[in-house]
Protein backbone atom coordinates (compact mmCIF):
# COMPACT_ATOMS: atom_id res chain seq x y z
CA UNK A 1 0.00 0.00 0.00
CA UNK A 2 1.41 3.71 -0.96
CA UNK A 3 1.80 6.51 1.95
CA UNK A 4 -1.39 8.49 1.12
CA UNK A 5 -0.50 11.49 -0.69
CA UNK A 6 -0.66 14.94 1.48
CA UNK A 7 -2.23 17.32 -0.96
CA UNK A 8 -0.94 20.65 -0.93
CA UNK A 9 -3.66 23.40 0.78
CA UNK A 10 -5.39 25.63 -1.47
CA UNK A 11 -4.60 29.71 -0.74
CA UNK A 12 -7.21 32.59 -1.01
CA UNK A 13 -6.91 35.47 -1.57
CA UNK A 14 -8.62 35.86 2.51
CA UNK A 15 -6.28 33.61 3.39
CA UNK A 16 -5.58 33.93 7.30
CA UNK A 17 -2.42 31.51 8.76
CA UNK A 18 -3.79 28.51 10.15
CA UNK A 19 -0.44 28.47 11.70
CA UNK A 20 -1.79 31.68 14.19
CA UNK A 21 -5.22 30.10 15.02
CA UNK A 22 -3.50 26.59 15.45
CA UNK A 23 -3.90 25.96 19.68
CA UNK A 24 -0.58 23.81 18.92
CA UNK A 25 1.65 26.31 17.54
CA UNK A 26 3.46 27.32 20.84
CA UNK A 27 4.74 23.39 20.81
CA UNK A 28 5.61 23.07 17.28
CA UNK A 29 7.73 24.96 14.35
CA UNK A 30 5.81 28.46 14.99
CA UNK A 31 7.24 28.64 18.40
CA UNK A 32 10.72 30.04 16.81
CA UNK A 33 8.38 32.64 14.50
CA UNK A 34 7.79 36.06 15.16
CA UNK A 35 4.11 36.64 14.09
CA UNK A 36 5.16 38.93 11.37
CA UNK A 37 6.75 36.22 9.87
CA UNK A 38 4.11 33.69 10.58
CA UNK A 39 2.82 33.95 6.92
CA UNK A 40 6.57 32.82 5.54
CA UNK A 41 5.88 29.73 7.25
CA UNK A 42 2.18 28.98 6.85
CA UNK A 43 2.98 29.38 3.00
CA UNK A 44 5.36 26.05 2.53
CA UNK A 45 2.98 24.19 4.71
CA UNK A 46 1.15 21.36 3.27
CA UNK A 47 -1.92 19.86 5.10
CA UNK A 48 -3.82 16.98 3.48
CA UNK A 49 -6.36 14.55 4.15
CA UNK A 50 -6.78 13.13 7.97
CA UNK A 51 -4.55 9.25 7.82
CA UNK A 52 -6.61 6.64 9.06
CA UNK A 53 -5.24 4.06 11.71
CA UNK A 54 -2.49 2.17 9.91
CA UNK A 55 -1.97 4.72 7.28
CA UNK A 56 1.82 5.42 6.81
CA UNK A 57 3.23 8.85 6.60
CA UNK A 58 6.42 7.68 4.98
CA UNK A 59 8.16 4.07 4.74
CA UNK A 60 11.25 3.37 5.60
CA UNK A 61 13.94 3.82 2.33
CA UNK A 62 11.07 6.72 1.25
CA UNK A 63 13.25 9.68 0.01
CA UNK A 64 13.71 12.40 2.76
CA UNK A 65 12.26 15.62 1.32
CA UNK A 66 10.34 16.64 4.20
CA UNK A 67 9.42 16.47 8.07
CA UNK A 68 6.08 16.29 9.41
CA UNK A 69 3.84 18.03 12.52
CA UNK A 70 1.48 15.80 13.70
CA UNK A 71 -1.72 18.29 14.19
CA UNK A 72 -4.07 15.45 15.85
CA UNK A 73 -3.94 12.07 16.41
CA UNK A 74 -0.69 9.97 17.29
CA UNK A 75 2.01 8.61 14.70
CA UNK A 76 4.23 5.41 16.09
CA UNK A 77 7.94 5.30 14.27
CA UNK A 78 9.08 1.94 13.44
CA UNK A 79 12.20 0.04 11.83
CA UNK A 80 12.10 -3.71 11.00
CA UNK A 81 14.91 -6.21 12.12
CA UNK A 82 16.59 -8.39 10.09
CA UNK A 83 14.80 -10.72 10.95
CA UNK A 84 11.39 -8.71 9.34
CA UNK A 85 10.06 -7.87 13.06
CA UNK A 86 8.72 -4.42 13.75
CA UNK A 87 10.49 -2.53 16.49
CA UNK A 88 8.57 0.53 17.43
CA UNK A 89 10.81 3.37 18.13
CA UNK A 90 8.77 6.55 18.88
CA UNK A 91 5.47 7.60 19.75
CA UNK A 92 4.30 11.42 18.29
CA UNK A 93 1.37 13.38 19.30
CA UNK A 94 -0.10 16.47 18.67
CA UNK A 95 2.34 19.58 18.37
CA UNK A 96 5.23 17.27 17.57
CA UNK A 97 8.08 17.00 15.01
CA UNK A 98 9.68 13.57 13.65
CA UNK A 99 10.76 12.80 10.33
CA UNK A 100 14.28 14.40 11.13
CA UNK A 101 15.98 10.93 11.27
CA UNK A 102 16.37 10.72 6.84
CA UNK A 103 17.99 14.39 7.00
CA UNK A 104 21.96 12.69 6.98
CA UNK A 105 21.41 9.62 4.36
CA UNK A 106 18.76 11.63 2.06
CA UNK A 107 16.28 8.43 2.91
CA UNK A 108 14.09 7.69 5.74
CA UNK A 109 15.35 4.89 8.23
CA UNK A 110 12.40 4.13 9.20
CA UNK A 111 9.00 3.82 8.95
CA UNK A 112 5.85 6.38 10.22
CA UNK A 113 2.29 5.52 10.43
CA UNK A 114 -0.69 6.95 12.28
CA UNK A 115 -1.88 4.51 15.52
CA UNK A 116 -5.70 6.84 14.91
CA UNK A 117 -7.48 9.12 12.77
CA UNK A 118 -4.87 11.61 12.62
CA UNK A 119 -4.19 15.43 10.60
CA UNK A 120 -0.36 15.81 9.82
CA UNK A 121 1.26 19.03 8.45
CA UNK A 122 4.25 17.94 6.25
CA UNK A 123 6.58 20.94 5.90
CA UNK A 124 8.53 20.60 2.33
CA UNK A 125 12.56 20.45 3.92
CA UNK A 126 13.79 22.35 0.53
CA UNK A 127 11.38 24.74 1.78
CA UNK A 128 12.46 25.07 5.14
CA UNK A 129 16.35 25.98 4.49
CA UNK A 130 15.79 29.45 2.79
CA UNK A 131 13.02 30.23 5.27
CA UNK A 132 15.75 29.51 7.92
CA UNK A 133 18.32 31.50 6.83
CA UNK A 134 15.82 34.06 6.58
CA UNK A 135 14.58 33.49 9.95
CA UNK A 136 17.61 32.03 12.31
CA UNK A 137 15.53 31.46 15.03
CA UNK A 138 13.84 28.83 12.74
CA UNK A 139 17.12 27.11 12.07
CA UNK A 140 17.52 27.22 16.00
CA UNK A 141 15.00 25.45 16.75
CA UNK A 142 15.31 22.67 14.18
CA UNK A 143 18.60 22.23 15.20
CA UNK A 144 17.34 21.49 19.02
CA UNK A 145 14.88 19.23 17.25
CA UNK A 146 17.39 17.23 16.05
CA UNK A 147 18.96 17.61 19.27
CA UNK A 148 16.14 16.12 20.93
CA UNK A 149 15.66 13.01 18.74
CA UNK A 150 19.31 12.43 19.55
CA UNK A 151 18.03 12.46 23.39
CA UNK A 152 15.27 10.36 22.80
CA UNK A 153 17.12 7.59 21.10
CA UNK A 154 19.07 7.93 24.38
CA UNK A 155 16.20 7.94 26.95
CA UNK A 156 14.97 5.21 25.07
CA UNK A 157 17.83 3.29 25.51
CA UNK A 158 17.92 4.19 29.16
CA UNK A 159 14.45 2.86 29.11
CA UNK A 160 14.91 -0.59 27.57
CA UNK A 161 18.29 -0.86 30.16
CA UNK A 162 15.83 -0.97 33.49
CA UNK A 163 15.15 -4.44 34.53
CA UNK A 164 11.76 -3.92 35.94
CA UNK A 165 8.53 -3.93 33.79
CA UNK A 166 6.99 -1.71 36.06
CA UNK A 167 9.70 0.57 35.77
CA UNK A 168 9.58 0.67 31.94
CA UNK A 169 5.47 0.74 32.00
CA UNK A 170 5.70 3.92 34.60
CA UNK A 171 8.25 5.69 33.15
CA UNK A 172 5.85 5.59 29.63
CA UNK A 173 2.99 6.80 31.51
CA UNK A 174 4.91 10.05 33.04
CA UNK A 175 6.36 10.99 29.58
CA UNK A 176 3.08 10.72 27.74
CA UNK A 177 1.54 12.64 31.37
CA UNK A 178 4.26 14.73 30.75
CA UNK A 179 3.52 15.85 27.07
CA UNK A 180 -0.21 16.16 27.69
CA UNK A 181 0.40 18.32 30.01
CA UNK A 182 2.33 20.73 27.94
CA UNK A 183 -0.87 20.50 25.19
CA UNK A 184 -2.79 21.98 27.93
CA UNK A 185 -4.63 19.24 28.45
CA UNK A 186 -5.14 16.49 31.66
CA UNK A 187 -1.77 14.35 32.51
CA UNK A 188 -3.24 12.70 35.56
CA UNK A 189 -6.70 11.40 33.31
CA UNK A 190 -6.20 10.21 29.59
CA UNK A 191 -6.87 7.63 26.83
CA UNK A 192 -3.51 5.62 25.56
CA UNK A 193 -3.27 6.11 21.99
CA UNK A 194 -1.62 2.67 21.94
CA UNK A 195 -2.30 -0.95 22.28
CA UNK A 196 -0.88 -2.66 24.74
CA UNK A 197 0.45 -4.64 22.23
CA UNK A 198 2.42 -1.88 20.82
CA UNK A 199 3.93 -0.28 24.34
CA UNK A 200 5.06 -4.36 24.75
CA UNK A 201 6.89 -3.52 21.47
CA UNK A 202 8.45 -0.34 22.43
CA UNK A 203 9.50 -1.57 26.06
CA UNK A 204 10.92 -4.90 25.11
CA UNK A 205 8.14 -6.58 27.03
CA UNK A 206 5.32 -9.31 25.69
CA UNK A 207 1.47 -7.92 26.35
CA UNK A 208 0.76 -10.40 28.61
CA UNK A 209 3.32 -8.29 30.84
CA UNK A 210 2.47 -5.18 30.04
CA UNK A 211 -1.57 -6.38 30.98
CA UNK A 212 -0.31 -8.03 34.48
CA UNK A 213 1.78 -5.29 35.61
CA UNK A 214 -1.07 -2.75 35.02
CA UNK A 215 -3.39 -4.90 36.58
CA UNK A 216 -0.85 -4.77 39.63
CA UNK A 217 -0.55 -0.76 38.98
CA UNK A 218 -4.68 -0.71 39.61
CA UNK A 219 -4.74 -3.53 42.42
CA UNK A 220 -2.34 -0.97 44.47
CA UNK A 221 -4.22 2.35 44.09
CA UNK A 222 -1.19 3.96 41.80
CA UNK A 223 -3.52 3.66 38.63
CA UNK A 224 -6.82 3.49 37.62
CA UNK A 225 -7.40 1.54 34.02
CA UNK A 226 -10.16 0.59 32.16
CA UNK A 227 -9.45 -0.91 28.71
CA UNK A 228 -7.52 2.41 27.15
CA UNK A 229 -8.39 5.19 29.82
CA UNK A 230 -5.64 5.88 32.68
CA UNK A 231 -6.39 7.97 35.38
CA UNK A 232 -3.09 8.08 37.77
CA UNK A 233 -4.10 7.91 41.19
CA UNK A 234 -0.62 8.19 43.25
CA UNK A 235 1.57 10.01 41.21
CA UNK A 236 4.41 10.40 43.56
CA UNK A 237 4.10 6.36 43.62
CA UNK A 238 4.22 5.88 39.81
CA UNK A 239 6.95 8.47 39.73
CA UNK A 240 9.12 6.36 42.62
CA UNK A 241 8.48 3.34 40.94
CA UNK A 242 9.94 4.90 37.45
CA UNK A 243 12.85 6.41 39.72
CA UNK A 244 11.72 10.10 39.22
CA UNK A 245 9.35 12.74 40.54
CA UNK A 246 6.38 13.85 40.38
CA UNK A 247 5.98 17.23 38.64
CA UNK A 248 3.13 19.16 38.56
CA UNK A 249 4.10 21.50 35.33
Amino acid sequence: MESPRLATKDVGHSFQPQCETCSLNNLCLPLAVANEDLGLLEEIIDRGRPLHRGDHVFRAGDTFDAVYAVRSGTVKSYSVTSAGEEQIIGFHMPGEIFGLGGLSSGQHQSGALALETSAICRIPFDDIEPLSRRIPSLQRHLFNLMSREIQDDQQLMLLLSKKSAEERIASLLLSLSSRLRRRGLSGSRFRLPMSRSDMGNYLGLVVETVSRVLTRLQQSETLRVQGREVEILAPDALAALAGTRWQDS
